[in-house]
């Protein structure tokens, strides 16, 4: 799909506003295969009604005006215009699945979903209710990645939400300072709904071009760094290009275009805080060595020699820590490519593997580096950029998305929110996504991937857990009960 002009939204002009060169990168690289289509799903304890919903989307999704907009490719350049005949019906759907269905039958809806691309023609998102699913409700949001990036979108959903519910046998009320009544302290994006000015947006940006270059007249030793951060980024485009393709297993082959999903036990984060701290490891470091150890497993159980195998996995890396946005929504991200020792066994040696991996990708500048080569690839044509990417996809096996999310409890409306997941789309050559992201104590892992390499991600996502048990017990018994 590749967005054109038609009835309902103007030609390019007027009140229309250009795309970045990297949301346009994005929208460009929609493909049968591989949708660009960040796909969101909210678990219920408690039913939600698709009119309440509705009423809530309305309310705090559309605030953001970008969202009843849609990317016209234009000649030159593709361009936000507002759609006229917007119709939030269109965007609110209800879904159903048979009777008693559980997380096998909610796993295969979402991969459904996401192996469709969003209808051309209209704004791209769209939120699918399931209003009974156990004693709740599941909300399954698909967003297309040109609009924002998953960790911009993450905040947007949780706008949606509540830090309270809603009292009981009465709807929301909307206060005219456009917080909910009901709702008392909303999420932390309710700035979303002032935070729209495409034209502050563009004022700033040259504004603080030019503050920039009149502080490095001003001071030499900036533009020395400056300097220095440009051979940086020179020295890490050399490396970056001389990487070997990535080995062949099971996770690299021709894409089917059917997607699907799983998720399993969350794991708690007080534990893997621990683990971190007990043996001077991040976060980070030990979710990824988890999930390197899972993939070594499933791929030993499909008959991979595991025997010095490493893969790469793309790692999207924020780049708006410490800057002030004035539009909060776009692609603000680079990609780093984590070495993950698969075919180490140990879970200690392999989770200072990851450390070591990790703690040099801190002092480079490859995140900035495919930023640019993002925003670079946005403003060529769109064959040229079918190369570009799959030359950097052939580089790695999956992509791998960690995200921090809320540590108290939320609720949409009345009902409490159980589990938050979501997954990426994946472009070029790779068809395997693993998410992470941390809600109320616990680490969500879901896996998104092409039937064609995983018929059943389910087995992997299985492993998972094992995995990270395998390291808290040599913790346990310092260190001396496993070998390598």
């Amino acid at each position: 799909m590749r967005p054109e002009p038609h009835p309902g939204a103007a030609a390019p002009g007027g009140s229309s506003i250009p795309l970045s060169r990297v949301d346009r990168a994005f929208l460009n690289m929609e493909r049968t295969t591989n949708p660009m289509v960040i796909v969101a799903l909210i678990v219920l304890g408690a039913p939600l009604t698709r009119a309440r919903l509705r009423q809530r989307i309305g309310d705090r999704f559309t605030s953001c005006r970008r969202f009843l907009c849609v990317p016209v490719e234009g000649i030159a350049q593709a361009f936000w215009q507002p759609f006229d005949q917007f119709n939030i019906d269109d965007h609110v759907l209800s879904a159903a699945l048979p009777a008693p269905a559980g997380q096998r039958e909610l796993e295969a809806l979402v991969g459904e979903l996401a192996s469709e691309p969003l209808p051309p023609g209209r704004p791209l998102w769209c939120f699918h209710i399931v209003e009974r699913f156990g004693r709740g409700s599941a909300i399954i949001a698909r967003i297309h990645h040109c609009y924002a990036d998953g960790i911009a979108l993450v905040r947007v959903l949780l706008n949606l939400t509540d830090r309270r519910p809603a009292r009981a046998g009465r709807r929301a009320q909307a206060r005219p300072d456009g917080h909910d009544e009901a709702a008392g302290n909303a999420a932390p994006m309710r700035t979303l709904a002032a935070a729209s000015g495409w034209l502050a947006q563009t004022l700033g940006d040259g504004r603080r071009l030019a503050e920039s270059g009149i502080h490095l007249a001003l001071h030499p030793e900036a533009a020395a760094s400056a300097a220095g951060q440009v051979s940086n980024l020179v020295s890490e485009l050399a490396h970056v290009s001389l990487l070997a393709d990535d080995p062949p297993t099971r996770l690299k082959g021709p894409l089917s275009g059917i997607r699907r999903v799983a998720w399993g036990e969350s794991l708690s984060l007080e534990e893997v805080k621990t683990i971190g701290r007990v043996l001077g490891c991040t976060v980070n470091d030990v979710l990824i060595s988890t999930l390197a150890g899972a993939l070594g497993q499933y791929l030993e159980a499909q008959g991979e020699a595991l025997e010095g195998l490493t893969l790469r996995a793309a790692v999207p890396v924020d780049l708006r820590a410490g800057q002030h946005e004035d539009e909060p929504l776009g692609n603000r991200f680079g990609l780093v490519f984590v070495e993950l020792p698969v075919g180490v066994r140990h879970p200690l040696q392999r989770l200072y593997g990851v450390r070591t991996a990790m703690q040099t990708l801190k002092g480079s500048e490859q995140a900035l580096l495919t930023y640019g080569l993002m925003a670079t690839v946005g403003s060529l044509p769109r064959p040229v950029e079918d190369v570009v990417m799959n030359l950097f996809s052939a580089k790695a096996s999956l992509v791998a998305s960690n995200l921090r999310g809320p540590e108290a409890a939320l609720f949409m409306d009345h009902a409490p929110i159980r589990q938050i997941l979501f997954w990426v789309p994946q472009s070029g050559s790779i068809g395997t996504g693993v998410s992470m992201l941390s809600y109320h104590g616990r680490v969500q892992f879901g896996v998104i991937a092409d039937r064609g390499l995983i018929p059943n991600p389910a087995e992997l996502v299985g492993r998972i857990k094992s995995a990270f048990e395998q390291l808290v017990l040599l913790v346990l018994l310092g260190g001396s009960a496993l070998e390598p």
